[in-house]
């Protein structure tokens, strides 16, 4: 297969713009199903709902994405994502929400799956790690921003910002298709029904990952799933806080994500790229992991909106280092004729964290407000513990 770096610039900075779509309507949705009238644990029930089908349909993606190339899923997969937020605007009871959200999720785990295959796939060899590392800060960093235009939008109409969520994803899906190289596998087999279903079920593919794990790799699929569960019910529950808690609109959602964007760019710029040059990475994914625990206590303990801000601030920038710092070691530590399942396995585990974090997050707030935060320390203290030994293990097989 031809690998050319140099068309990443485009693939990554219209990938911004996409995600940044993906995004627009996280600021609006506290506030539609207030308007609803619909229970507060929708807010976490739906996004579960859509990772859900994430999940299940990611590795049927992967697979596909090798016979008709990525920029192809890209193109099916966001105009069926699109499609799923034409969908959600339209949707009025929670019935229908959580329909939209299921018929969405069939096709945002292929749009994430394309962009991981693809930096893969056109990246030279020794670029890959770093290119790796540039795709989850854009991922990360791309969705502050999104949330700032959201917001912004919302405050004229809140169902703008969701017509214009479809409008961009189907645009950009187009400038991917159009503009990105094809990276279709030459000489595959051909697809079989039943091989391809035994092949794309995600738990399979997570069991045939077995042989290729390390007690490292282990350690740190635990740590960042424990993360990402910790991460998911936190962020769930910060918006929709937001707006019951201290009555803030979209648009003071959006300014206060738009600066986290900024904060965490300016973070994985320097601070990440930093830690990704030194010879031992884990002993600083450890300390990271104990500063998002460490920010954690502040949010559940601070009342006042100033310093529940300021926390979270630290919270996100530290959280958003993490990312591309484990994606990157993952991908280090899984070289070898078993990586794509565990790449596959490896984001299975955010998967698994971003169904129950949200899942949970709602139900929780339904207890009390400060309850899904209390969980999410949890969860970052044990993620904590994972990543230290991690770096213990690591350092006895060196």
């Amino acid at each position: 297969m031809h690998r050319d770096s140099g068309r990443l610039t485009y693939f990554f900075i219209v990938m911004f713009v996409f995600n940044m779509a993906a995004n627009f309507v996280h600021p609006v949705t506290p506030a539609i199903i207030v308007d609803q009238q619909l229970n507060d644990y929708m807010f976490g029930l739906a996004l579960a709902a859509m990772m859900a089908f994430n999940f299940l349909f990611s590795p049927l993606w992967g697979k596909i994405a090798g016979y008709i190339s990525s920029k192809k899923v890209l193109m099916i997969c966001g105009f069926g994502y699109a499609l799923g937020q034409v969908f959600f605007g339209l949707a009025r009871t929670e019935l229908q929400f959580l329909l939209a959200r299921m018929f969405a999720g069939i096709f945002i785990g292929g749009c994430y799956v394309a962009f991981l295959t693809y930096t893969v796939n056109v990246s030279l060899p020794e670029h890959r790690g770093r290119n790796l590392a540039i795709n989850a800060t854009v991922n990360s960093v791309s969705a502050s921003f999104g949330y700032f235009v959201g917001g912004m939008v919302g405050e004229i109409n809140i169902y703008y910002s969701v017509w214009l969520q479809a409008v961009t994803l189907a645009g950009m899906s187009l400038l991917l298709f159009f503009g990105c190289r094809d990276d279709q596998q030459p000489d595959l087999p051909p697809l079989d029904k039943k091989q391809l279903l035994r092949q794309c079920n995600p738990f399979s593919a997570i069991a045939q990952c077995r042989q290729y794990l390390s007690k490292v790799l282990v350690l740190l699929f635990l740590a960042y799933g424990l993360g990402n569960l910790g991460y998911i019910a936190f962020e769930q529950c910060f918006n929709y806080y937001l707006r019951d808690q201290f009555q803030l609109t979209s648009g003071y959602n959006g300014i206060i994500k738009a600066a986290l964007g900024i904060i965490s760019l300016v973070a994985n710029g320097t601070l990440c790229m930093w830690i990704l040059r030194r010879k031992s990475v884990s002993p600083y994914i450890a300390g990271v992991m104990g500063i998002c625990t460490t920010a954690m206590l502040g949010v559940i303990f601070f009342e006042n909106v100033l310093p529940f801000i300021i926390v979270n601030v630290l919270f996100f920038a530290f959280y958003f280092i993490s990312v591309p710092l484990m994606q990157n070691r993952a991908a280090v530590l899984g070289e070898g004729p078993g990586s794509n399942l565990v790449m596959g396995a490896f984001n299975a585990m955010k998967s698994f964290g971003s169904i129950f974090g949200s899942a949970l997050a709602g139900f929780l707030y339904e207890a009390g407000p400060k309850i899904p935060f209390v969980f999410g320390f949890g969860a970052f203290a044990l993620a904590a513990v994972m990543a230290v030994m991690m770096a213990r293990a690591e350092r006895k097989t060196a």
